[in-house]
């Protein structure tokens, strides 16, 4: 059959076929190429990573009516290969046996390894215990309610107007009632009214 013995009608059924099955190897091709990296990562051990950037994030840990902690980050990212969340603008607190706010913190980085039960607060890190000590730190680590808290790097600790101290290295006790300073230190106690 020759195109111009062709009805208008086939024409037109033959040009839109053509059309559709060019569609179709578009799209085929396509996919080849956007998908070419996916089957990559697969290759490479990464098929089952999964990872979710969340704005507003809360963590926190409850056993048995019991509330150990709670962190709040203003955006945060979580990744399934190694079960880490890295939180960014994070406040939070810390809680005692009665379920009463010990210590609060806030900093501009942090991080839960839900595998090691583990929270880091990174950069810009302050925080306030219950009896009104505070303390400002490059890092600090809390590994569990049985463990002490670890502070490190450009410490500086306040209380009220009777104590001023800056160190290496502070651990806090899991009561969140008394800390060790560690390594070379400064500090200073002052008499009531007297600075």
């Amino acid at each position: 059959m020759k195109w111009k013995n062709l009805s208008k009608k086939r024409k037109a059924y033959f040009i839109a076929g053509a059309v559709v099955v060019g569609i179709m190897l578009w799209a085929f091709v396509a996919a080849g190429i956007i998908t070419r990296n996916f089957n990559r990562s697969q290759v490479e051990g990464q098929q089952d990573k999964q990872e979710a950037l969340i704005h507003g994030i809360i963590l926190t840990e409850t056993k048995d009516e019991h509330k150990y902690w709670e962190i709040y980050g203003e955006t945060g990212t979580y990744t399934s290969d190694n079960s880490i969340a890295m939180l960014d603008n994070c406040i939070g607190n810390f809680y005692d046996k009665d379920n009463e706010v010990s210590m609060s913190f806030e900093s501009t980085k942090g991080s839960y390894n839900s595998d090691k039960k583990q929270i880091i607060l990174y950069q810009n890190t302050h925080i306030i215990i219950k009896d009104g000590t505070s303390l400002e730190a490059d890092r600090v680590v809390w590994s569990g309610n049985d463990k002490p808290i670890t502070a490190k790097g450009n410490i500086r600790i306040t209380r009220k107007d009777e104590f001023f101290a800056t160190a290496d290295l502070v651990e806090i006790s899991p009561n969140y009632d008394n800390f060790k300073i560690i390594g070379k230190a400064v500090s200073k106690v002052y008499k009531s009214k007297e600075k």
